[in-house]
């Protein structure tokens, strides 16, 4: 599946129908906190990532998550990009509960239930 950037708003549906020949209940997805952007549609976050920065984002404010399809809560903090001692993140989760709330907001603007 192509890699795409989100910049607008996206339905749901629009999202499940991406992911039918991925991974059927959820899609992965990179998500910018700084310029309030996300990428979906990769077999990797790894290759979310590359493409937003190839495209001017900063590694520092990419955050991999699952969007799934189905639920109240349709976010899943859980990538291998995650992983950045550096910045305090020592697993593949998103250990910041002040980024969680951010990435939480710019998925809740961009996707359409």
């Amino acid at each position: 599946m192509e890699i795409k950037i989100i910049k607008d708003k996206i339905s749901l549906e629009k999202l499940k129908k991406m992911a039918e020949s991925q991974f059927i209940e959820m899609i992965k997805a990179v998500v910018d906190t700084e310029r309030s952007i996300m990428t979906v549609g990769g077999d990797l976050h790894a290759d979310e990532e590359a493409l937003l920065l190839d495209n001017g984002s900063k590694q520092e404010n990419l955050w991999g998550i699952n969007i799934y399809f189905e639920g109240a809560d349709i976010i899943e903090f859980d990538s291998m990009i995650n992983i950045r001692p550096s910045q305090g993140s020592r697993s593949r989760g998103v250990e910041s509960k002040e980024i969680q709330e951010k990435i939480r907001e710019i998925v809740n603007k961009l996707v359409i239930r």
